[in-house]
């Protein structure tokens, strides 16, 4: 697989680096931090940015109490129950370029519950009750900006499983890397199918250009991710788009794991 790192003159001056990208050329049409398939040379260029300038929020903790790790319970109303720490929900992000240019929550920051690598569940408030039916549950909570991007610093997530009604509880390995999807999701119209963030959270695992990547193919275009950040997807065409992430070692070869390849369909539409 080709990969070929580009920059964006203006979008990397917005899109300020936490890592130096390499030297600069003085010629401003040059776009260094634009990872881009060069299958998409022709027509409509698709392109994925690195994310850089969002708040770290580096202090903010997320704490699961309820459910318990490995509990079973017998209802199907199941109560979950978070203490946070140095973060408020239902609050605007209002720093970064992402909370102007994306698609953001009209309600604030919130808590991400991914079930078993479902689509997300976006909760504004510390306490809720989902009724859930009987199974053998995997929950990843972790905090989010209200433009969807994860806090993917220590403490700032929970992942654990607990069974519900008649289910059968299991003890899934949690201790193995594994990858989690989260963005992009649903639909996008207007001004916020322009700028599409794709984001995922990693479980045991880190990313680096030597070790462990993840492979995200957009309308079979593929793209090598070795640093785990939030990214820009620009230049999605209008109607349906299928994005596949995989997480692979550093011989790209697949990482085995419950969640570690998956494949989600979006929509943008123009109004």
């Amino acid at each position: 697989m080709k990969k070929i790192i580009l920059s964006l003159g203006i979008l990397a001056t917005l899109l300020s680096c936490e890592t130096k990208p390499k030297e600069v050329p003085t010629d401003p049409s040059d776009t260094s931090d634009v990872i881009i398939n060069d299958s998409t040379a022709l027509g409509k260029v698709l392109e994925l940015i690195p994310l850089k300038d969002s708040p770290e929020f580096s202090d903010a903790i997320l704490e699961l109490n309820s459910p318990a790790e490995g509990t079973v319970l017998k209802s199907n109303n199941v109560k979950f129950s978070y203490e946070i720490k140095n973060y408020q929900l239902a609050k605007p992000t209002v720093e970064g370029s992402c909370a102007i240019s994306c698609a953001n929550s009209d309600k604030g920051q919130h808590i991400h519950l991914i079930l078993n690598n479902a689509p997300y569940q976006a909760k504004y408030s510390p306490s809720f009750t989902d009724t859930l039916p009987d199974g053998h549950y995997i929950a990843l909570s972790f905090l989010s900006r209200s433009y969807h991007e994860s806090l993917k610093h220590f403490g700032a997530s929970d992942l654990r499983q607990f069974t519900v009604g008649k289910a059968t509880p299991e003890k899934v390995d949690l201790t193995k890397p594994l990858l989690f999807y989260s963005r992009p999701k649903g639909e996008y119209k207007g001004k916020d199918t322009a700028n599409v963030l794709l984001d995922f959270f990693l479980v045991n695992t880190t990313l680096s250009e030597t070790g462990n990547r993840v492979r995200a193919t957009v309308n079979g275009k593929s793209f090598i991710i070795t640093d785990w950040r939030g990214y820009i997807l620009k230049g999605l065409p209008l109607g349906e788009s299928t994005i596949k992430l995989e997480l692979l070692d550093a011989s790209e070869k697949p990482i085995p794991g419950k969640y570690n390849v998956v494949e989600r369909k979006i929509t943008l539409l123009q109004q």
